[in-house]
């Protein structure tokens, strides 16, 4: 086995993306129907002696960035990001951004935030830690949510879901925003050298590339507590709904409430649920 799997990596991508899939023309005197290295260079924003260093496992220790836009500049899919991110942890010895010191990360609701949770019921609500993990949630919320792909990892987390999962691209038409407030919660809500946010940016930063990286860098976005959100159910149609947040500060946790903005959204959840019509009713604003 090759002590530069890193490398090796790098090397083989760069030489198997024509120049055409990332629109730079061929050329007339090109040797190899791959990338030379200064066009990875300059498509990754890094200098050629450091790609250079990197293929030649000279350097080991790429950040975040870096491998962020190395995987967008050879269009990697996600699965192949994942194994950038792996193959660089492995050749730096291991992920030195968790470290024993770190008070442990909830991933588990108290008994009685559970009975909340039960009494919220059929309504969508949803228990998050503050790196978006959802920890509990009520059926209702299942059965918004569980149809749009976000609860089917074991582990399921808001901004994975939203960053690597193509559905998310679907089911919320305003993904954009919806970007923006998440990012912006991670980024404002938590100490930045909290190991845990760090270990998620980092891993964000290489399988979602500059789409993360940048809201992450970006210290004047902040984090929208009430607001509405846009869902296109692939069930229940266009769902309007707007959302509460209740902060857990003990327990590093926030309850997020998810209620019907127009009449026609509280149909169909109501459908959702298998009641009655307007037996969950719209929240109506002042006004």
């Amino acid at each position: 086995m090759s002590d530069n799997e890193l490398g090796t990596f790098l090397r083989t991508w760069r030489e198997s993306v024509t120049p055409a899939e990332v629109g730079l023309p061929a050329g007339p005197r090109r040797r190899t129907p791959g990338l030379r290295r200064a066009e990875l260079a300059t498509l990754a924003g890094v200098s050629v002696e450091y790609l250079t260093r990197l293929e030649q496992g000279r350097d080991r220790n790429p950040s975040a960035q870096v491998l962020g836009g190395l995987a967008d500049a050879l269009n990697l899919s996600l699965s192949d990001r994942v194994l950038l991110r792996r193959l660089t942890k492995e050749a730096d010895g291991g992920d030195p951004l968790v470290c024993a010191a770190a008070p442990p990360l909830s991933r588990a609701a108290r008994p009685s935030v559970r009975a909340v949770l039960d009494r919220l019921e059929p309504t969508p609500a949803v228990v998050l830690n503050w790196i978006g993990d959802v920890i509990a949630h009520t059926d209702g919320y299942a059965r918004l949510t569980g149809p749009l792909g976000l609860l089917d990892a074991e582990q399921p987390n808001l901004l994975r879901y939203l960053f690597t999962d193509e559905r998310a691209r679907d089911a919320y038409p305003d993904w954009d925003r919806v970007a923006d407030d998440l990012v912006a919660q991670l980024r404002h809500d938590v100490p930045l050298r909290d190991p845990y946010v760090a270990e998620l940016a980092d891993e964000l930063t290489v399988t979602a590339g500059a789409e993360f990286a940048d809201r992450f860098a970006d210290l004047a976005t902040a984090p929208r507590r009430v607001g509405s959100r846009l869902i296109e159910h692939p069930e229940a149609g266009p769902l309007r709904l707007l959302h509460e947040t209740l902060a857990l500060p003990e327990d590093g946790q926030r309850i997020v409430v998810h209620l019907p903005a127009d009449d026609a959204t509280a149909a169909a959840l109501d459908r959702l649920d298998g009641r009655r019509p307007g037996a969950l009713r719209a929240v109506r604003r002042a006004g």
